[in-house]
């Protein structure tokens, strides 16, 4: 069993776990940073890290992917210890103040402080029913929830399934890159933003997509798990058969608190309530930042969690050190370690 100390440990790897652990390094204070998934980034890498983000302050638009990396960069100074892979099963009182995390692998973090920034919790992929040849089509990688790589796409018949913005971002972005692009829903309207809606409508007239609605998926062809075409039926039951050779299933994601439940923490309907002035939740010591935090007023977007990570930290040093004043340092003046020179 690995035992891990650190001042603060971080639940998820995320946006704001990754900011996070630059503002409690900048105040002088380690971290340990977990995470279920297998990889920093949480959603924007597991779902669309070549998408584009136009609402971080200072980029007029950055690909999702190319964020994680630079949140990465900007906490390396500080070396956080990653623990990936694995979810938090329980975070418990230490025997002499502080906390203790473990995982399911036995792995044990001593903290000082806690900060969850989970996002929403543990996701999973909503997935269609009714296709009992499924799971061997995913392990082949011909039926995925997200597009990680858009150019593994390129030259393929793609049927993307779902009515949302993922689908129709989707089906607009690949419309020159693959061979074809078929988009199923289950309604004859998509709840996307009207401007992608349009623009989809445009290339539909031009012959690149293909709308198939109402529709829903009803079989997967082809061998060894690799997808030859798809039957689709419409309320009616009749059906149409197309060739494809990809499925991506754009139907969101399920969320999950999984143990948090048993974390004393206050949890409502999927979110903490926390102190906004300080980010603290029910439990003393324990602080959450990010969608899940809860309060009145909350705009959850990307930059939210940024100016609450700022917070946390401040909270964190009370915590760690009561008998320290607090006084805002500006990183002009501070600097980091091992920082790029400005050009």
């Amino acid at each position: 069993m690995a035992i891990y100390h650190t001042d603060v440990a971080i639940i998820g790897a995320g946006p704001s776990g990754l900011f996070m652990v630059f503002e409690a390094g900048f105040l002088g204070y380690s971290s340990v940073v977990l995470d279920a998934l297998p990889h920093i980034g949480g959603q924007l890498a597991a779902l669309y890290p070549e998408k584009p983000i136009y609402d971080v302050p200072g980029h007029p638009a950055i690909l999702a992917g190319d964020l994680v990396g630079n949140l990465a960069k900007q906490a390396a100074p500080y070396n956080p210890t990653f623990l990936l892979g694995e979810a938090v099963a329980d975070i418990q009182d230490g025997p002499s103040g502080g906390f203790v995390l473990t995982r399911a692998g036995a792995d044990e973090v001593h903290a000082k402080v806690v900060i969850i920034a989970g996002g929403g919790g543990m996701f999973t992929p909503r997935k269609p029913v009714g296709l009992p040849n499924l799971p061997e089509y995913e392990a082949a990688g011909s039926v995925c929830y997200a597009i990680t790589q858009k150019q593994a796409l390129a030259g393929q018949q793609v049927v993307l399934a779902g009515g949302g913005d993922s689908a129709v971002d989707w089906a607009v972005e690949l419309a020159d890159l693959a061979a074809h692009v078929h988009l199923v829903h289950r309604r004859n309207d998509f709840r996307a933003a009207p401007a992608t809606v349009a623009a989809m409508q445009g290339l539909v007239q031009q012959g690149k997509i293909t709308l198939h609605t109402p529709y829903q998926l009803a079989e997967l062809h082809g061998a060894d798990g690799r997808l030859a075409g798809v039957t689709l039926h419409d309320p009616e039951g009749a059906a149409r058969q197309i060739a494809a050779t990809a499925l991506v299933c754009c139907f969101g994601l399920a969320p999950n608190v999984g143990p948090m439940e048993g974390w004393n923490l206050g949890l409502e309907r999927g979110v903490i309530p926390v102190n906004r002035a300080t980010m603290e939740t029910a439990r003393r010591g324990v602080l959450c930042i990010g969608d899940m935090a809860a309060y009145e007023g909350k705009v959850a977007l990307i930059l939210t969690g940024f100016a609450e990570a700022a917070v946390a930290a401040k909270t964190a040093m009370a915590l760690i050190h009561p008998e320290k004043r607090f006084k805002v340092q500006y990183s002009t003046s501070k600097g980091v370690p091992n920082a790029p020179s400005g050009s």
